[in-house]
C-alpha cells in the first residue's frame, strides 16, 4: 500500500505498510527527529518477504504526521508511546512485534512494560534504558560534535536542509559505516515529505521523556532481542549489555563497526534474518 494518514490516539499519523495484513505484524518505531524514511523501504520489503506485515510511521512533527510550531511541541514522550499503542490496535489487531531504534527503543520498552499484551516480541536497536552513572558516557568524538554543532540551515532551502541532515548524521555513524550516498538519498526523501522541517529537527528534543523505566526492566515479559553497534558513540555498547542483563532472557546481537544509526545496508544479511527468527509466529 502507499502511505496514508490514519487517526490514532486522537491525532493524524502517516503510516505505510508492507506485506499481507494477515501475516504477523512488525511495528517499526523510529528515533528522535526521525521520520519513517530512516527505515529504508527495501529493508521493510525484505522483512515483508519473510512473511511479516511491516508497519512504519512518521512520529508527530516528522514526515506527514501532525505537527506543532518549531520550538513548541504540544505533546510528551508518553503521547508518542500512546501513538505506538494506538497503531498496534488499529493496524495489528492489538498485538505486534515491536522494533524500536534509539528513542523508538525507549518507546518500545515503555510499551512492553505498561502494555504487555500489545507486544509479542521486542527488538531494541541502538538504544538504552536511559542515562545513568553506571553506564558508559558518550564518546569524545560525539561530545565534540555536540560542542560544535552543524549550523541551522535555511529551512526553506531544500538542498541546504539535505546537506544539514547528512552532516548531522555523520558523527553518529561508525568510523567506516557511513554511506553518504544512502544517507543523502534518505535525507532527500525526508525533505520532500516533511511538512515542517524545522519542527522535525527541534521539537522532539524539547519534550518530557517521562519517568525512568530502568528499575522496571525486569517486568518485560516479551522475548527481547538487543541489536547494537560496537562503535555506537551515543550509547556505547555497555548500554546494550545492561539491557541484556536486566531484561529477563534477552539476547544480544552486536554489529561490528556500526555506530548509532539505522542498520546500514551491509548489515541487512545479518539483521533481517535475526529479526525474522525473533518474530516467528509462535513467539
Amino acid at each position: 500500500m502507499t502511505e496514508q494518514l490514519v487517526r490514532a490516539n486522537g491525532v493524524n499519523l502517516c503510516v505505510e505498510t508492507f506485506g499481507s495484513p494477515r501475516a504477523p505484524a512488525i511495528l517499526l518505531i523510529s528515533g528522535a527527529a526521525a521520520s519513517m524514511d530512516w527505515w529504508d523501504a527495501e529493508f521493510c520489503r525484505r522483512l515483508a518477504a519473510g512473511g511479516r506485515f511491516v508497519i512504519r510511521y512518521d512520529h508527530r512533527d516528522t514526515g506527514r504526521s501532525v505537527g506543532c510550531p518549531p520550538g513548541a511541541p504540544g505533546y510528551s514522550g508518553l503521547d508518542l508511546a500512546g501513538d505506538a499503542v494506538a497503531l498496534i490496535d488499529l493496524l495489528a489487531a492489538g498485538r505486534a512485534h515491536v522494533v524500536g531504534l534509539s528513542m523508538g527503543g525507549g518507546i518500545g520498552q515503555y510499551v512492553a512494560i505498561n502494555h504487555p499484551g500489545r507486544v509479542a516480541t521486542l527488538t531494541l536497536m541502538s538504544t538504552s534504558s536511559g542515562p545513568a552513572d553506571d553506564l558508559p558516557a558518550m564518546a569524545d568524538r560525539l561530545k565534540a560534535a555536540f560542542a560544535d554543532p552543524v549550523p541551522d540551515p535555511d529551512w526553506a532551502d531544500p538542498d541546504a536542509v539535505v546537506d544539514y541532515l547528512v552532516e548531522s548524521q555523520r558523527p553518529f555513524a561508525g568510523p567506516d559505516s557511513f554511506d553518504e550516498a544512502d544517507v543523502r538519498a534518505t535525507a532527500r526523501r525526508v525533505v520532500e515529505r516533511t511538512v515542517s522541517l524545522e519542527s522535525s529537527q527541534k521539537n522532539h528534543w524539547l519534550i518530557d521523556g517521562g519517568a525512568d523505566i530502568r528499575p522496571r526492566l525486569g517486568e518485560i515479559a516479551a522475548p527481547t532481542l538487543v541489536i547494537h553497534g560496537t562503535e555506537d558513540p551515543f550509547f556505547p555498547p555497555g548500554h546494550a549489555h545492561a539491557l541484556k542483563r536486566e531484561i529477563p532472557g534477552a539476547e544480544l546481537l552486536l554489529l561490528d563497526g556500526i555506530g548509532h544509526q539505522p542498520p546500514p545496508r551491509p548489515t541487512w544479511n545479518h539483521v533481517v534474518p535475526a529479526v525474522l527468527r525473533h518474530t516467528l509466529p509462535d513467539r
